[in-house]
């Protein structure tokens, strides 16, 4: 069974929980408010499952994949690119899942629940779920075994998440799928699911009111400038603060609630086991004069079938090869 000496050992992927056949494994929340698993002894017959899908025990040896390309990447419809954390790169790539009738998992903040959590959707409406960026470390529940039984039914899916999530994803799969497309989003750190529920109570006893929705990097002011948004029924009662002021963000970008496994991230790589890495563009103009400042995604290609949906989406995206994209946050 899986045993958790030492906090930086988890990332919280919840394969472990996805393939438990006897319903043994639970993340529960620890005080710190991220969720570790905790076995049932009662239920567990020790047969190492759990152990055989860690993504950090079983992580394959990164190798130098001489296929990868870098793009610079700005979906055309300025809605969605507007809604968009940078540039709706990731959008581009759902809607041609969609349209293949497939499935698409993503990150959505719950503002009911206090929660970001994964779902699936089968529509391109939908997609609007997942624009904008979530602070928050997402319970993915049972996503994996979901995205198994979609591809067992021979549809397209698509997976999005932080590159932990889609290792572990990799894991619990045990074997590739051609219809399988994943999408790992750079990260600076996952910030505690507990803090933020605490941060959204604390925000709601001093506001008032019944919060209608969240968003972090609202493009209001700037793509480039950091904020958080807090929407209110009633409307004067609206938040909307820098990361210099709020709470929060503060907190986030001090390192102060940041997942332990996140300082020593066994997922920072150069060549992923994904299809797309994307991420954002702030100084675009140091790369082209050909893109403006509203946003845009910096992308990088791991895979064949990255290449060929890349192929796919091109008339829906404004785009441009660069090569030399890989920095510090890779």
């Amino acid at each position: 069974m899986i045993n958790i000496l030492e906090k930086e050992e988890c990332c919280g992927c919840y394969s472990c929980q996805n393939i438990c056949a006897r319903n043994a494994i639970e993340l529960k929340f620890n005080g710190e408010g991220f969720a570790y698993p905790v076995i049932n002894q009662q239920r567990c017959i020790d047969c190492g499952a759990c152990e055989s899908v860690c993504p950090i025990f079983n992580s394959p040896k990164e190798e130098e994949n001489e296929g990868q390309r870098g793009y610079l990447v700005q979906i055309k419809d300025d809605r969605i690119r507007k809604e968009s954390t940078s540039g709706g790169s990731f959008t581009a790539i759902a809607s041609w899942i969609i349209d293949q009738g497939g499935i698409v998992f993503g990150a959505t903040l719950d503002i009911v629940k206090r929660e970001v959590h994964h779902r699936w959707v089968d529509n391109r409406e939908k997609l609007r779920l997942f624009r904008n960026s979530k602070y928050v470390q997402s319970n993915i529940g049972e996503c994996f075994k979901e995205v198994k039984h979609f591809l067992k039914e021979g549809r397209w899916v698509c997976f999005s998440g932080t590159p932990c999530q889609i290792e572990g994803l990799k894991c619990f799969l045990r074997k590739d799928y051609e219809k399988l497309v994943t999408v790992d989003v750079v990260c600076y750190g996952i910030p505690s699911p507990g803090v933020f529920r605490d941060y959204v109570n604390w925000q709601q006893s001093r506001i008032g009111g019944k919060f209608t929705k969240m968003l972090f990097r609202e493009k209001r002011l700037s793509y480039n400038y950091t904020s958080v948004s807090i929407f209110n029924e009633d409307q004067e009662k609206d938040y909307h603060s820098g990361v210099e002021r709020d709470k929060f963000m503060r907190t986030f970008f001090s390192d102060m609630n940041v997942r332990p496994s996140c300082y020593n991230c066994h997922f920072k790589k150069r060549y992923r086991v994904s299809d797309f890495t994307i991420w954002d563009c702030y100084d675009v103009k140091a790369f082209s004069r050909n893109f403006d400042e509203e946003g845009t995604n910096r992308m990088l290609i791991h895979s064949e079938k990255g290449r060929r949906i890349f192929e796919k989406i091109k008339p829906n995206i404004r785009w441009e090869g660069y090569e030399n994209l890989i920095s510090a946050a890779l």
